[in-house]
């Protein structure tokens, strides 16, 4: 889909005043994560250098927090990670299935049955599953994409009900699933029946969408971790593959398209680097890391 080589940049030499990189935000699946979804020994020593080089790494990805054991054990210093493409920041200290909800984004009930109403009336077909804070609700059509069982089984409408057993939990997101419509098209087909009431992206190569609350992307939350942190946007280095980290790519100072990445996120990003299964990301971690050892003292040489 893309070459194997990075796309060029503008040479940092004659860039003397681009901010140093102090948050790298990256996806999991398809960017950070092999295809056999393990975490290669080249990458875990990038991620290490980054963090005794005082630079956060946040993992960013539409993953639900209990399906993040598969990095817990890199996390560093703070510990925290963003799920669900934007809807909850979680501390993974506690290590493989611990997690603790440190800020939630919910999709208001409401919201959620209006999505299910229109896109059953735009995308007859259409197969719905609830994730919680608590876990996944689907509806009996729903294909088991992941070969997870639902905590419950029954049409949406029952599941979004105020007095559905799991109604205290709030609502991550809405996932809308069609066993024929191509998934680009069923992503446009979603954005023009709902009008911008909620957000909807796609990270999955089936016709599986995922429907967040108004304003919520990863992008939003991670503008807000790093504002917490008096991180601005050009000191953020972000990495990711799907249309679901678009809107990350384009906020980030830098951003790095993988080398597998879908079209559209290849438009978005300021870079382009070697696929997910090439360790695209370290790649761009140590010339990060070695520009950024260097800087000092390229900054203090006299001009010629």
């Amino acid at each position: 889909m893309t070459s194997a080589t990075e796309r060029p940049e503008t040479p940092a030499a004659s860039v003397p005043h681009r901010p140093k990189a102090r948050l790298i935000a990256t996806d999991l699946d398809g960017t950070l994560l092999r295809d056999d979804k393990s975490v290669s020994d080249r990458t875990v020593a990038a991620l290490d250098a980054a963090e005794r080089a005082g630079i956060e790494v946040f993992f960013v990805t539409g993953r639900p927090a209990r399906w993040m054991d598969v990095v817990s054990a890199h996390v560093h210093g703070h510990g925290l990670a963003i799920c669900g493409n934007g809807a909850a920041v979680v501390d993974l200290h506690d290590g493989s299935g611990g997690h603790r909800f440190v800020k939630v984004r919910e999709l208001r009930r409401e919201d959620a049955l209006d999505v299910v109403r229109l896109l059953r009336e735009a995308a007859p077909g259409t197969s719905f599953a609830v994730e919680r804070t608590g876990g996944l609700h689907h509806e009996p059509t729903y294909p088991p994409l992941h070969l997870e069982p639902g905590e419950s089984v029954a049409p949406a409408e029952k599941l979004l009900a105020e007095d559905s057993d799991n109604a205290t939990q709030p609502i991550l997101k809405v996932l809308a699933f069609h066993p024929e419509i191509a998934p680009d098209d069923f992503l446009v087909v979603a954005r023009e029946a709902v009008r911008g009431q909620v957000e909807i992206t796609r990270s999955s190569p089936s016709a599986l969408l995922e429907i967040s609350g108004p304003g919520v992307s990863k992008a939003s939350t991670l503008e807000l971790c790093c504002a917490e942190r008096g991180i601005t946007p050009e000191e953020v280095v972000a990495f990711g593959d799907m249309p679901n980290d678009i809107e990350m790519l384009s906020w980030a100072g830098r951003s790095y398209a993988m080398g597998n990445a879908h079209p559209d996120v290849l438009a978005a990003a300021s870079g382009r680097t070697v696929a997910n299964n090439e360790d695209g990301v370290a790649v761009v971690i140590e010339r990060i890391l070695s520009e950024q050892q260097d800087q000092p003292d390229r900054q203090s040489r006299p001009d010629h």
